[in-house]
């Protein structure tokens, strides 16, 4: 299937889930996560319509950002774990990050701006499992964290994102973020945002009210063997 039979596909069918939820499909944002793939898909996707891309790490966002610097509209969500010491690189390319999980690194991506840097807009990630080795906040330090982020004077709190646990049903994964999205919005009442669902889960994310969806192999193909 080509691509642009494949992003019409999961297009379709997040428009389905969408009305199955009683919600507008305009409400939610598709992000097509292009982890390994070469500049020239995402300038494919663009001329599909594709304005909001994700990327799983540092060095590939960086040089893709730079490669496609000419589609100016093009939104790059930074969607993988964030570390301190790349927080410069990341902030220089991303226009979303979605991976906030702790004060320091908040506070490196807030320290990294420049006079004309833009506000950056971030979610706060929350772990949705009981291994705290896993990406993500503990969901009773997310109050405590939603606050510092909110005080970060270039950051904007956007809401929140998460992953659905292995080998458990999403559909209640979903609704436990949904919950903390509420959490939040107690602190940041225009922290609105919901970044959960991938291709596996998306009807069950959109069904908790996920807002922003990041999608990959669906759309993409299979991802490329990096050399």
């Amino acid at each position: 299937m080509e691509l642009a039979a494949r992003l019409a596909q999961v297009d379709a069918g997040i428009e389905a889930a969408a009305h199955a939820a009683g919600r507008d499909p305009a409400s939610i944002t598709r992000i097509v996560v292009t982890k390994f793939h070469p500049p020239a898909l995402v300038e494919e996707l663009y001329a599909l319509g594709v304005r909001d891309v994700g990327e799983n790490r540092q060095q590939e966002l960086s040089e893709k950002t730079a490669a496609l610097s000419a589609l100016g509209d093009l939104r790059w969500h930074f969607i993988g774990q964030a570390q301190t010491n790349k927080a410069k690189a990341i902030r220089a390319a991303a226009s979303v990050v979605h991976s906030v999980d702790r004060p320091r690194i908040a506070d490196a991506l807030d320290a990294a701006a420049t006079a004309e840097s833009p506000v950056l807009d971030v979610l706060i990630q929350v772990n949705l499992t009981d291994d705290a080795g896993r990406g993500g906040v503990a969901p009773d330090e997310l109050e405590r964290l939603a606050d510092h982020v909110s005080g970060c004077g270039t950051l904007r709190l956007r809401g929140v994102m998460a992953v659905a646990p292995l080998g458990e049903d999403p559909a209640p994964a979903f609704s436990r973020l949904a919950d903390y999205s509420a959490r939040v919005r107690a602190v940041a009442a225009d922290a609105t945002w919901i970044s959960a669902g991938m291709t596996a889960d998306f009807p069950q994310a959109i069904a908790a009210g996920a807002t922003h969806l990041r999608i990959g192999s669906a759309i993409t193909g299979p991802r490329p063997i990096p050399g």
